[in-house]
């Protein structure tokens, strides 16, 4: 692994109607019991595959990228109807003992955990319990310029409101002690030292702030912790019963290393074990390749929401980068919707490309970028140029400041 002196801390992170019952979040120890049976329910264990040729040019072209961009390990499903699969994980799950990667692997999904909380946050919208056009400051007190930020322009990041992961203080904090826990009130208090970057409403950032406020928002108006309400109300109804939100840094098994520059010397660590509590409802959750796969389609077509909020949600506004524009905790990218999600040690891609039916997921054990761009993104790229030429998935290269800055989150 390369020692590249890399600063992006936290990148990506770095997403209720009836009354809830008390319940606590799902252990570790339950998802891995219900693995089992969970894989022999899915149906679809040998879907058809793609053609020989298109399936060898797949092959070269991640492999290619992949030792180019120095990705221990790559997880990658694509499933286009009428077309077949691609299903494939190559390079090593651990770096020290050289076992290999599998498909079967759990990941740490950084920021794709945006598109749970904003579901949430809607099916609230749907209950007609709280309002997209309602304020921060009718639920959560001491926000700045909180009578005039709506949830809404939190869900589509246009608050103003300056990143708490964007701080030196908590970056350091952070650093210094990967394993700490951090409380929402806390994280928000590091933005909150700042004054605000933009007025409401006015131009896109990415910020994780925004969606800790609408966990908060979320426990305030249910009475309920905001993992449990995904829970009960996201990850039930739409059957992903691998997908979890830890209450600390445990990580069920089986999972990869996790390999990051994002220390305080920025030399490579493994940051398998580090609690994400600092990410919260912005980025703590944590997925499979095949929950991911059925999630990129509920998400996108808006299966667990009314049809107006899901024509609330996909109203995507700019973003001031080429081809990539973001609506309600989703963007799209090249015709592609859904999300990516950057923590440190991993990254993910969940997508869905409606003018196909086509689901891509990329899961990877590294955050560490390559000539300033995400991994990620250069695999999604390399892979989409491939199979839809005239849907390119091609989140822009990132500004100097966006990858270089201590703290400042990237998609």
């Amino acid at each position: 692994m390369r020692r590249t002196p890399s600063r992006r801390v936290l990148a990506a992170t770095l997403l209720v109607a009836s009354v809830l019952a008390p319940m606590a979040a799902i252990p570790a120890t339950a998802v891995n019991a219900a693995a089992a049976v969970a894989r022999h329910d899915r149906g679809d264990e040998h879907p058809p595959q793609l053609g020989h040729q298109l399936t060898a040019r797949l092959d070269a072209a991640i492999e290619k990228v992949r030792r180019q961009a120095d990705i221990p390990g790559v997880v990658v499903g694509l499933w286009m109807p009428g077309r077949g699969s691609y299903v494939r994980a190559t390079g090593v799950a651990d770096t020290a003992t050289g076992e290999p990667m599998t498909t079967d692997k759990f990941f740490r999904i950084g920021s794709e955990t945006k598109t749970f909380t904003v579901t949430a946050l809607l099916k609230l919208v749907d209950a007609g319990r709280i309002g997209l056009d309602d304020p921060i400051s009718a639920y959560v007190d001491g926000v700045p310029d909180g009578d005039r930020i709506t949830l809404r322009q939190l869900a589509e990041m246009r608050s103003g409101l300056f990143p708490y992961s964007a701080d030196a203080d908590f970056v350091h904090d952070l650093l210094s002690d990967p394993s700490r826990t951090f409380t929402p009130q806390e994280l928000l208090a590091y933005g909150y030292k700042h004054k605000n970057t933009s007025a409401p409403g006015k131009a896109f950032e990415y910020n994780n702030s925004n969606l800790v406020l609408l966990g908060l928002v979320i426990e305030r108006v249910t009475g309920h912790r905001v993992e449990d309400v995904i829970q009960r109300q996201v990850l039930r109804p739409a059957h992903l019963r691998q997908t979890l939100f830890p209450s600390g840094p445990e990580f069920p098994e089986p999972h990869p290393r996790g390999y990051t520059n994002q220390t305080l010397s920025g030399e490579v660590a493994d940051s398998t074990d580090w609690n994400p509590s600092w990410a919260w409802s912005a980025g703590a959750m944590i997925s499979d390749l095949h929950d991911l796969r059925r999630w990129a389609k509920i998400v996108a077509t808006g299966e667990l929401l009314s049809p107006e909020t899901q024509a609330e949600r996909l109203k995507t506004l700019p973003t001031g980068f080429p081809g990539l524009s973001y609506g309600l905790g989703i963007f799209n990218s090249g015709g592609w919707i859904g999300h990516n999600g950057s923590i440190p040690g991993y990254e993910t891609v969940t997508v869905y490309l409606p003018s196909q039916h086509a689901t891509l997921v990329l899961m990877i054990n590294t955050d560490i970028t390559y000539e300033g761009q995400e991994p990620s993104s250069l695999l999604a790229r390399a892979i989409t140029q491939i199979v839809t030429p005239n849907n390119v998935y091609d989140r822009p290269l990132p500004t100097r400041q966006e990858t270089r800055t201590p703290g400042l989150p990237s998609l």
